[in-house]
């Protein structure tokens, strides 16, 4: 231990002061790094026993982590390793000037090395499965291996530049930036090393932005086309803008929260599977250059469609999956999307309006389905939110009778929980694939491919 901690501040009365909890904000611990947890930190103790989730650390280290939330008492507390006293092998040097304690909140793992990055996902995705739906690797059909997208396999000390949408923020100054970790606090940048070249080639960091709240910057990869998405403070006019390449220009209305277009298009073009897709302001598409295509292929190939039958895209966003399952289904198949955003449904029905057999609906999966008065179907897609399907939505699917169904996730614990209601409901997992389409970051794809449980397995 080697700095006192903060004196808790002093409430309305004697009674509050005795009782206020003491923070530990800015003690240091000398301590050894356990494994790796979800979120992007590792698991330490202190020496009273008291849990830390470490970042900028890795397992096996012996660091000084310095506490950055948390207080006597608490459950656990969080902390930056500020001092390396034993180094992994794994770990390198960060490339990226803006990593480390205290600084940009993007990315997590800059200080490992890449092969070291996806055994530590791996880690984590084996650890949910094992936590919340009781399954191995082995069990859920599972390697272990996390994969990394075509392109990503780089020697240790360089960075994949993947992230073809990133949200800037904008300190008082007027200069952009990203957020600190668990924090509103902007640091201000020159270049983000993740950021796709097309979003780079933009200067967004070079301009001043006062005025703004946040910048999102859009480079399709599927086209030439670029967008920014520009978010007003309250009652500041917006700036004329002339960046480094030709750009489409939308604002977040003060009054509405709605995207409107100031000049440009109000969509990019995405390519997938042969297709080109329309992505409105505010419509879903992944990320990375390579990850539709490689989702795509990853859930086509589980549940291997077959002319004739009947599909569900559920969370269809502009649908990816849907026009995928419509090519593969044939006249005679059938496909419905079920999404909750209205500017998605609209891109979705544009971009699937030359297949008869493609019906896509707005709303809540777990009200619309019920509406639908669809009673069995053969095959489901589904890839929800970062909070997962939940109990209610996947026991109404489990009881549709699909011979497989494909589910996508961002989420290892949500994803881990969802398969443990489908176990309940009669469905195991046949296969399981891990993708790393988020280098740099703690967060990893999966594609789980379930059938129905054979009896008495």
């Amino acid at each position: 231990m080697q700095a006192e901690p903060k004196k808790a501040q002093a409430g309305n009365s004697s009674a509050d002061a005795s009782e206020a909890s003491v923070s530990l904000i800015g003690r240091e611990y000398e301590v050894e790094i356990g494994p790796v947890a979800h979120g992007g930190h590792c698991i330490a103790r202190t020496d009273e026993g008291q849990v830390l989730f470490v970042r900028h650390a890795l397992p096996g280290e012996k660091v000084v982590a310095r506490v950055t939330e948390g207080e006597e008492g608490a459950r656990f507390i969080r902390a930056d390793a500020v001092q390396i006293l034993s180094a992994s092998k794994d770990r390198v040097e960060a490339p990226c000037p803006y990593a480390g304690p205290g600084r940009c909140g993007g990315c997590d793992w800059q200080h490992a090395k890449p092969g070291a990055q996806r055994r530590l996902k791996g880690e984590v995705i084996a650890e949910q499965l094992k936590r919340l739906a009781g399954l191995t690797p082995e069990e859920a059909g599972w390697d272990g291996t996390v994969m990394p997208a075509e392109g990503d396999k780089l020697p240790p000390g360089e960075v994949p530049s993947w992230r073809t949408r990133v949200q800037y923020a904008v300190d008082p100054d007027g200069n952009a930036g990203l957020r600190r970790h668990r924090s509103h606090e902007v640091e201000p940048i020159e270049h983000c090393m993740i950021a796709a070249e097309g979003v780079s080639e933009l200067g967004i960091e070079q301009r001043d932005w006062s005025g703004m709240a946040s910048i999102e910057a859009i480079a399709a990869s599927g086209s030439q086309d670029r967008q920014v998405i520009l978010a007003p403070r309250p009652g500041a006019r917006l700036p004329i803008v002339e960046l480094d390449k030709p750009v489409s220009v939308m604002r977040i209305g003060e009054k509405d929260g709605g995207t409107h277009r100031v000049h440009g298009r109000p969509f990019v073009r995405e390519r997938a599977d042969g297709r080109t897709y329309r992505v409105g302001s505010g419509g879903f598409w992944q990320v990375h250059p390579k990850a539709a295509e490689t989702l795509m292929l990853a859930v086509m190939q589980g549940l291997t469609p077959r002319k004739g039958e009947s599909a569900l895209d559920l969370y269809c966003g502009v649908g990816l999956f849907a026009g995928a399952l419509a090519d593969r289904v044939g006249e005679k198949g059938a496909v419905l999307g079920i999404e909750s955003s209205k500017r998605a449904v609209e891109d979705a029905r544009h971009n699937l309006a030359s297949f008869d057999r493609v019906r896509i609906e707005q709303g809540k999966v777990e009200s619309v389905l019920p509406r639908t008065g669809i009673t069995e179907v053969d095959l489901i897609v589904l890839d929800p939110p970062r909070a997962g399907a939940g109990k209610q939505t996947v026991r109404q699917l489990a009881s549709l009778g699909a011979r497989r169904i494909a589910y996508v996730a961002c989420d290892p614990a949500a994803l881990a929980r969802d398969l443990g209601y489908f176990r309940e409901g009669g469905y195991r997992v046949r296969t399981l694939r891990a993708f790393d389409l988020f280098p740099m970051t703690h967060h990893v794809e999966c594609v789980a491919i379930l059938e129905p449980a054979k009896e008495g397995a």
